[in-house]
């Protein structure tokens, strides 16, 4: 039962890759760049699907990068895995695409048509954004703040292992999930009060600086962002503003038996 895993070099890829494999399970990683996983993988290549699928049981799914509508792209890639037998395919989505929403909530929709075994995976935001090479960890390490449009609103901030334990048990289980799941942290946080644990966890002073949403976009095209997705990025910050990702689910706990790390236990592990 060999599972592909997509973007396997990614931030949730590499995890749901290490947590299979400690498990015991049979993994095939996939990769645009050549060498950095066990097989390449370009979405605009369909002729390299049939390697990568074959005599695959799952699929952890991961949209092409900056894909505003992705459906037409992967409507082939689930054609192949339907035709290659594969019985189980996870969606890595996010709690704000409703399943059957335009652009990616349009996939979700489609995997009960391609397989018998699936499940959308909703997360909220990842506390890992304000770690590593992200563009918030950044802006904290070259300026001290968080630059958002998400005014007071909150975010159950979730640990990306928590969505990999997810993925991998939908994966693997003897019975399908065959749902959409609402992953979340155990609390939701607003910007402020990342901030304040921000600061409190490095010892310096990182501050929360509100701007609009117009201003936010402007922002996100400076550092490279194509405009239509740029705009998108800031209008998802005003759903939060809104209070739209102001709610927890126990999903993680009901499915992996494990509590969802908070923003401070997560921030422990990279300390």
């Amino acid at each position: 039962m060999t599972t592909l895993v997509l973007g396997a070099t990614g931030t949730t890829g590499s995890l749901v890759a290490k947590t299979l494999k400690a498990a015991g399970q049979a993994v095939r990683t996939a990769s645009r760049r050549p060498g950095a996983a066990d097989v390449v993988f370009d979405w605009y290549s369909p002729s390299g699907f049939a390697e990568a699928l074959d005599g695959v049981h799952g699929v952890y799914l991961v949209l092409p990068d900056g894909a505003n509508d992705p459906e037409p792209v992967v409507r082939p890639f689930l054609e192949q895995a339907r035709d290659a037998g594969v019985r189980r395919i996870t969606l890595l989505s996010s709690s704000a695409i409703p399943v059957g929403s335009p652009g990616p909530g349009e996939v979700a929709a489609r995997l009960p048509d391609h397989v018998p075994g699936w499940a959308v995976l909703r997360p909220s935001w990842f506390a890992s954004n304000f770690t590593g090479r992200h563009a918030h960890a950044r802006s904290i390490r070259e300026s001290g703040e968080i630059v958002s449009a998400t005014g007071d609103g909150r975010i159950p901030f979730i640990d990306p292992a928590d969505i990999a334990a997810v993925a991998a048990h939908t994966l693997t289980a003897p019975a399908p999930v065959n749902q959409a799941l609402l992953l979340t942290g155990p609390q939701p946080l607003s910007f402020q009060e990342v901030a304040d644990q921000l600061s409190t966890f490095t010892g310096r002073t990182i501050r929360h600086r509100r701007v609009d949403a117009t201003e936010l976009s402007a922002r996100w095209e400076k550092d490279g962002v194509p405009r239509p997705f740029a705009e998108l990025l800031a209008a998802l910050d005003e759903a939060i503003a809104a209070g739209a990702e102001d709610r927890v689910s126990s999903v993680v706990e009901d499915l992996t038996g494990r509590r969802p790390l908070s923003f401070p236990e997560f921030l422990a592990t990279v300390g």
